[in-house]
């Protein structure tokens, strides 16, 4: 079955936004230093963005997350997701109804109202077929926001987690896990660069 995989960036201090995020400041203000890694020349920074973006089947994301990435300060050719990496995966959005318009209609959206779950599915799916166009194994990419990928972890739908830890501390904003469940995650892989340490996990 094709694989999830939660990727995000993180700060030492555990959060993924700083304070009241909004579509003027996605990652709240000052919490741009999380993506520091993603427009970085390094060239491990550079592999790992590109690697990861190859992989991409389909994307999963949050309604909040969708107006960030939607409204006038959001996406754009140098900003958006695998930006001059590779071609445009599907991307899935989950929220209770659909926009009512979409500024980036050069995107493939589905928007399901069903819940987290059917979102999955539906991901599956579009990962699928693209894998079969390609003829390579391709993953869903759950990439935020975080309250959307914690609770993808606590129902059992997410096989790995990719965490891009940034070396700053945020001191509060959006923390990744609330309350979540205790249990251990295996280590698969960690690439220390000069502006994040990457690391990935399978989950059990």
């Amino acid at each position: 079955m094709t694989r999830v995989v939660a990727d995000i960036s993180l700060s030492l201090d555990g959060f993924v936004t700083r304070p009241d995020p909004d579509p003027d400041n996605g990652l709240g203000v000052g919490g741009e230093a999380l993506h520091t890694w993603a427009f970085s020349d390094d060239p491990d920074d550079r592999r790992i963005l590109r690697e990861a973006t190859a992989r991409s089947g389909a994307v999963i994301l949050g309604r909040r997350l969708f107006d960030v990435i939607d409204g006038p300060k959001g996406w754009n050719d140098d900003s958006g997701y695998g930006a001059r990496e590779v071609g445009k995966p599907a991307f899935i959005v989950v929220t209770n109804s659909p926009p009512q318009s979409v500024r980036l209609t050069d995107l493939d959206w589905t928007f399901v109202t069903t819940g987290l779950p059917d979102a999955v599915a539906a991901a599956r799916k579009r990962a699928e077929t693209a894998s079969a166009q390609r003829d390579q194994d391709l993953e869903v990419v759950l990439m935020g926001g975080g309250a959307t990928i914690g609770s993808a972890i606590d129902a059992g739908l997410v096989d790995a987690l990719t965490l891009h830890l940034a070396p700053v501390v945020l001191g509060a904003g959006t923390p990744l896990f609330t309350g979540a469940a205790p249990r251990t995650l295996v280590q698969r892989s960690v690439t220390s660069t000069s502006t994040a340490t990457h690391l990935t996990y399978d989950i059990p």
